[in-house]
């Protein structure tokens, strides 16, 4: 690779000179912070610099011990663009249609074909099988989220964090005396950590589920389930001078007054990690106004910042003092959102700053710094384009369409930055747009979706096929300087999964109280969030995440009675004939294509944690927005009216992903290809037998 050493000396130097002003070390969760202590960070940045100052010699001994391939490998390059969502039905339309003239003379180079996802049909499930070469019960992640089995409620699948063992306390402060738990729960081994022990460079730039990023002989950038400062998967700030009786979900509202043309606003953060009282952080700033000019300034301590009327701001760092002199840091972007009859102001989720990493979120730690000085400050968040802003109307379609490209351009900075890095290896990135575009606008192109399409649909009806051919355009680019004509060579184009309309939701929970598997408490009706008001002495079964239903286990759940073995597995069997092919009343067709029993699917060592039972869902149907938050009630079936129209966490056999490839690539048997191949691909084309316990198989011909 080209980033040699003498670029690390000026950024050691660098980040051994910062202050160490943001003590506070957040953890992720979905829409709930769970906090540790500012002593993380603490030991974050000693371990950061040990790991600098002993760079050089580990890259010298490691140099000297690694392995050579045991085979000649096949090619000298592999170049992995990944494109959340893409869909192969879509594709193949819009490549007859003239639309995709890039992707075409990479497919009449080589291969496109359907690639088969996971079950389910997630990203997190299906990039970290490509990543391992595995199903789902070899690497242990199955959705978004899982349960605490402790409390019932739910908990990221990705990544523990767990506080330090002691604390001091002093009055209401409090100092953390031990070493906090950061751990990726993604099991199994990825390729590039394979290829690097035999000297092959990997540069990883935003694959899905590599936080915290892997230890290896390479660069990596974080993704999917990186949280923000709220310890989040992405909380915004709504400033209105509106009154609503209740905040934005996925957001924060804060009312405001305009006093003399100025209003004083403060950005809410995270609890204060050296406060044993509970108190939050915050960051005090002032706007002024200028009406006639349609524009206000944002000034907070030292910062200055212009708004303007429609406009995102550059990414902004925003301070949170702490005490004792120590402040959290982090950065935003901000958008003014109204100023003639009222105010509104809208803040992007505070984002770890890539200048000032305050977790890990590259491999080594310097390289977020790295880029950052390449290309300018970029979106450290890992679901960076704010989905539910535009669900709740805080953001209009422009303005989240704008964020999406701003947000694609910097990553596409970033990966063109490293390809020209990267001679020889493997390079790869992965692209959200695709995924977060056509969930938001798959309403424009589903003509009688029950979600509003606003006033104007002819307006973004386009907006779909237009990212896709902004997707081969990107891919034009890589064109001009790989040659995909090239034998040591290996271009691909892949996606995880498909996409579909999501036009019907199905309570789950709804579904199985009325059948009698979930139970409430005395005198209750239905739920509150989260399963409150659930009886679980007498609950055999409960939906949580997208798909998945668990049985109330005895020995593994709080509350379990259910016995394993046998009696669990005629329970989900039951459960299982009971809601295949049930059928929405309303539109007289079946919403449940399939639903799947762990047992009988999954193998391996930690098939455990998995959900019971996985549904497969009918195209147009997925669990509805009150299933996902633990809701039962007396709906089953309702109209899915939000913003957020298209989905892909149906029957994964109705929405495979896609690979494109500049050479012939074909699975043993004539089976079609899976996610779970490409890995063992890449290993082979470099010359690294796949280890046995990988489930894919080798693609190269």
């Amino acid at each position: 690779m080209k980033m040699r050493l003498h670029y690390l000396a000026p950024l050691a130097l660098a980040l051994l000179l910062y202050p160490a002003t943001a003590e506070a070390y957040v953890g992720p969760g979905a829409g709930i912070a769970f906090l540790t202590t500012f002593g993380a960070l603490f030991v974050a940045i000693v371990v950061g610099i040990a790991s600098l100052l002993i760079y050089p010699f580990r890259l010298i001994y490691r140099f000297i011990r690694r392995k050579k391939p045991p085979k000649k490998a096949d090619v000298e390059r592999a170049v992995i663009i990944g494109l959340d969502g893409l869909d192969p039905e879509l594709v193949h339309r819009y490549m007859q249609e003239g639309r995709l003239p890039n992707l075409t003379k990479l497919a009449n180079i080589g291969t496109f074909q359907k690639l088969d996802t996971t079950c389910p049909a997630m990203s997190p499930v299906a990039w970290s099988s490509f990543a391992t070469g595995v199903h789902p019960s070899k690497h242990g992640i199955y959705d978004f989220l899982t349960r605490d089995p402790k409390s019932y409620l739910p908990d990221l699948s990705s990544t523990h964090i767990g506080s330090p063992n002691r604390t001091l306390k002093l009055g209401s402060w409090q100092i953390p005396l031990g070493k906090p738990e950061l751990r990726l729960l993604r099991k199994s081994t990825p390729f590039w950590k394979i290829l690097s022990k035999y000297g092959v460079p990997c540069s990883i730039l935003r694959v899905p589920i590599t936080f915290p990023p892997d230890h290896f002989e390479g660069t990596m950038l974080s993704a999917m389930c990186v949280p923000d400062l709220m310890g989040s998967q992405g909380t915004f700030t709504h400033f209105t001078t509106q009154t609503k009786d209740e905040g934005p979900t996925g957001g924060q509202q804060v009312r405001v007054t305009v006093e003399n043309e100025k209003v004083k606003c403060a950005l809410p953060g995270p609890e204060n990690p050296l406060r044993s009282d509970g108190s939050t952080l915050e960051m005090n700033f002032d706007v002024k106004l200028n009406r006639a000019k349609r524009t206000a300034q944002l000034t907070a301590g030292k910062t200055s910042v212009e708004l303007k009327l429609g406009e995102y701001t550059d990414w902004t760092e925003v301070v949170f003092p702490m005490g004792f002199g120590l402040k959290l840091r982090g950065i935003c972007r901000f958008r003014l959102l109204e100023i003639d009859r009222g105010f509104r102001l809208y803040a992007t989720p505070v984002n770890i700053d890539p200048m000032r990493p305050i977790m890990p979120i590259s491999q080594p730690v310097i390289f977020s710094i790295f880029l950052a000085n390449l290309i300018g400050r970029f979106s450290t968040l890992g679901l960076a384009e704010d989905t539910w802003a535009l669900n709740e109307g805080v953001l209009d379609e422009d303005a989240f369409l704008e964020q999406a490209w701003a947000n694609h351009e910097e990553r596409e900075a970033m990966f063109f930055e490293m390809l020209s890095r990267t001679p020889k290896g493997v390079i790869t990135c992965v692209f959200d747009g695709t995924d977060r575009i056509q969930h938001m606008f798959m309403r424009y192109v589903d003509k009688g979706h029950p979600a509003d399409a606003s006033n104007q649909p002819e307006k973004y009806e386009q907006v779909i096929p237009d990212t896709y051919a902004k997707m081969d355009a990107m891919v034009g680019k890589v064109l001009e300087s790989v040659d995909p004509l090239d034998p040591n060579t290996l271009l691909m184009v892949i996606s995880d999964h498909g996409f579909k309309t999501f036009r019907r939701g199905i309570n789950l929970n709804s579904w199985l109280m009325r059948e009698g598997y979930l139970v409430l408490k005395p005198g209750r009706t239905e739920t509150g969030i989260w399963f409150e008001g659930v009886d679980w002495t007498k609950t055999r079964a409960f939906a949580l995440g997208l798909s998945g239903i668990f049985l109330n286990l005895k020995g593994r759940e709080a509350n379990g009675f259910i016995e394993k073995g046998e009696p669990a597995m005629t329970l989900a069997e039951e459960i299982a004939d009971k809601l295949t092919g049930i059928v929405d009343p309303k539109m007289g067709r079946v919403a449940v294509e399939d639903v799947y029993a762990a047992h009988e699917i999954y193998t391996g060592p930690y098939k455990d944690q998995a959900p019971d039972l996985i549904v497969g869902y009918s195209e147009g149907w997925r669990a509805s927005w009150d299933c996902v938050q633990g809701v039962a009630n007396d709906v089953i079936f309702d109209d899915n009216t939000k913003a957020w129209s298209g989905d892909h966490c149906i029957d994964p056999r109705l929405v495979p992903g896609v690979l494109i490839a500049n050479r012939e690539l074909k699975k043993r048997r004539n089976l079609r290809a899976s996610i779970t191949d490409l890995a063992p691909t890449l290993l082979e084309m470099f010359g690294v037998p796949p280890p046995k316990h990988m489930d894919g198989v080798t693609l190269a011909s």
